[in-house]
């Protein structure tokens, strides 16, 4: 399968979004206004040993931004924390997408507005922690435009943005085995009859929820998945794969149903889904 990004690239905007009218870089700011969206970096107080914190991007109507794997067509969010102090790990978390299908093809995305929490780790527990972060991002309506901010926060014990990082919290996908009891799951990943390079992904849902599936394949993998067969069964189908591969290949399986989501971890056996 060819990816396919629609993307306009332009000296003149990147030029825009980095330096100001004098030459020199613009001044990190808690906020900053983006083509047709504006990127917060939000502050949500501690967490046992850790930080929380949170990046809210608010897209104009019509416009959509990506998830961390953007489908068929699309731009994935970049993020660089190395400015950032007395900071020893970040991890963003991804609350489930929504799956958008067009003429360019399928794209997993956000629509309105979404905040990405963020877990932070301290290098010493007893200091300040100030995050300093370069973002890039997608937006897109017609076309996709590769927008930027620059961003810092100091960490506060008040956390003024903590009941907006918590229901950001509640919309990531949970952890869940392989055929877990409980609402949604994925139950089975079989080889499709007559089919070398797909599979049957079997799921449950609750009653009333179509559910919809994301998959991630590792690099240089491509796998599509049709919408379910309105009785929870979807097609994942190996659409390019390294000529060499073979052994194991782990996937990330991603279900929403409703307001619910997991995220489930499967290996599959490479020899078997050769093309």
């Amino acid at each position: 399968m060819t990816k396919t990004f629609r993307i306009v690239t332009s000296a003149f905007f990147v030029a825009l979004s980095s330096i100001s009218a004098f030459g020199q870089p613009l001044p990190a700011s808690t906020s900053a206004q983006g083509f047709h969206s504006q990127v917060q970096l939000l502050s949500g107080g501690k967490l046992g040993e850790t930080w929380l914190a949170g990046i809210a991007i608010t897209l104009d109507p019509g416009f959509k931004t990506y998830w961390r794997n953007p489908g068929e067509s699309g731009l994935p969010p970049s993020f660089d924390w190395s400015a950032s102090e007395n900071v020893a790990d970040i991890e963003v978390q991804w609350p489930a997408p929504e799956r958008h299908e067009d003429a360019a093809g399928v794209a997993y995305v956000y629509s309105r507005e979404i905040t990405l929490p963020v877990v932070v780790k301290p290098k010493a527990a007893d200091k300040p922690v100030k995050l300093v972060l370069t973002v890039d991002y997608g937006i897109c309506k017609d076309i996709c435009i590769p927008a930027h901010a620059d961003l810092a926060r100091p960490l506060t014990a008040s956390g003024p943005d903590r009941a907006a990082i918590d229901e950001a919290m509640g919309r990531v996908p949970r952890k869940r085995d392989l055929g877990d009891p409980g609402d949604p799951a994925v139950l089975s990943v079989q080889p499709k009859s007559g089919a070398d390079a797909a599979l049957t992904v079997s799921v449950r849902a609750p009653d009333g929820a179509r559910p919809v599936l994301f998959a991630e394949a590792p690099e240089n993998w491509y796998v599509s998945v049709t919408p379910d067969d309105e009785r929870n069964r979807f097609t994942l189908t190996v659409e390019d794969r390294p000529k060499d591969a073979s052994g194991p290949v782990p996937l990330v399986l991603t279900l929403v149903a409703g307001d619910k989501a997991v995220e489930t971890h499967v290996s599959l056996d490479g020899d078997r889904l050769s093309r």
